[in-house]
């Protein structure tokens, strides 16, 4: 028997660890790719869609009809994943007021029950001027799930919150304070909406939400949850994504996820609704969600450190001609041979081609700027 007792502690092992990874298999085997770095951002749209009801069942509250999802969408969010590890989380309230193509003037989360996913994605599209990669609707069992795959998130709930709506079997009792949630409680906190903000307290309580449980899942001693979370978001999820599309998902995540949130301008119109500020949302577009590797629309400083007087102007004109809308120039004398671009590398790369001039710097650039060209003798 002894020499058996090596073989059974390896067997009860493999199995701990089969039954550990089993929530994840299905995902696996659907979507299964090696992570590789994309070229440049990918954009999803994820959608939190709420159920239908059977409004014609002997039974009250009305259950839930099998998910579909067609339902409006309660949640909307634009992820950006970048490169290097990046997440852009552009959060647009649910009310936003807008003409959406093919159906006409009306909130935004109503797209999808018009025109599906393909409508709600062109509405985005035009509201924000982003290319859109791929979709992702979430069940409204998605957020619950996965909250409790991920062991609950810790937060501040803002207020007291207390609402009960037994149609909608929503019941929310929540104090003010320092709490560790679980995956009923989160969607109580994510669904309220009985407070001064309305739809923009909704949407602040879930960017709140996002950054728990992004730092909750970070943690080294969390890893061992992320099969059951891979589980929990494919057991509650409709989405187009290809599996090329997952492996640059996974490759852009690799370096984070470092997660940053906005939300869409606007102001609040009538009965509730969002107006969306269009140029705000240009400005804030190209503020935080221009891509990072295109350089001809970050804002770049020439510095003329070392080159003829004149050359920072010559140079700003030569970017201009070829499309590049945000250069400002300076002089700094100094001595440097060459010319060096300092920012990020895709970007730095792409602009060293364009002037046909100049080496990557791993020198911080100047502040407020995206990308820094320092001339030196070698420029004209």
């Amino acid at each position: 028997m002894p020499h058996f007792r090596p073989l059974l502690t390896v067997a009860v092992v493999l199995a701990g660890v089969a039954a550990l990874l089993a929530p994840a298999v299905p995902a696996i085997l659907r979507y299964g790719a090696l992570p590789k770095v994309p070229d440049g951002p990918v954009n999803l749209l994820l959608a939190g869609v709420t159920p239908n009801y059977l409004e014609h069942a002997p039974v009250w509250p009305w259950p839930a009809a099998p998910e579909d999802y067609t339902g409006i969408t309660d949640t909307l969010l634009l992820a950006q994943l970048r490169p290097g590890g990046e997440v852009r989380l552009l959060s647009i309230p649910r009310d936003t007021w807008m003409n959406i193509p093919d159906w006409g003037y009306g909130k935004i989360n109503g797209a999808n029950p018009h025109g599906g996913p393909d409508m709600l994605v062109r509405a985005v599209q035009g509201l924000t001027g982003l290319p859109i990669d791929a979709h992702v609707l979430l069940s409204l069992g998605a957020l619950r799930d996965l909250t409790e795959a991920a062991g609950g998130v810790t937060l501040t709930v803002p207020e007291d919150m207390k609402y009960d709506d037994a149609a909608g079997k929503l019941h929310i009792d929540l104090k003010a304070g320092p709490q560790h949630l679980n995956g009923a409680q989160v969607e109580g906190f994510l669904r309220f909406r009985h407070d001064a903000l309305g739809d923009i307290g909704r949407v602040s309580r879930q960017q709140l939400f996002l950054g728990a449980l992004s730092a909750r899942l970070k943690s080294p001693l969390n890893v061992w949850r992320l099969p059951a979370v891979v589980g929990a978001i494919d057991h509650n999820v409709k989405t187009d994504l290809t599996r090329a599309e997952v492996s640059a998902v996974l490759g852009a995540l690799l370096g984070g996820p470092k997660v940053k949130a906005v939300t869409l301008p606007g102001a609040f119109g009538a009965g509730g609704t969002w107006t969306p500020d269009r140029a705000g949302i240009a400005r804030m577009v190209r503020e935080q969600f221009s891509d990072p590797g295109n350089p001809r629309g970050l804002k770049i400083r020439v510095v003329n450190v070392n080159a003829p007087p004149g050359t920072a102007r010559k140079t700003k004109a030569r970017l201009e001609a070829l499309g590049y809308t945000h250069v400002s120039t300076e002089t700094a004398l100094g001595v440097r041979p060459r010319t060096t671009v300092s920012g990020e590398s895709h970007a730095a790369r792409k602009l060293i081609a364009d002037l046909g001039l100049g080496t990557p710097d791993t020198a911080p650039g100047l502040n407020g700027y995206e990308l820094t060209v320092r001339l030196g003798a070698d420029a004209k």
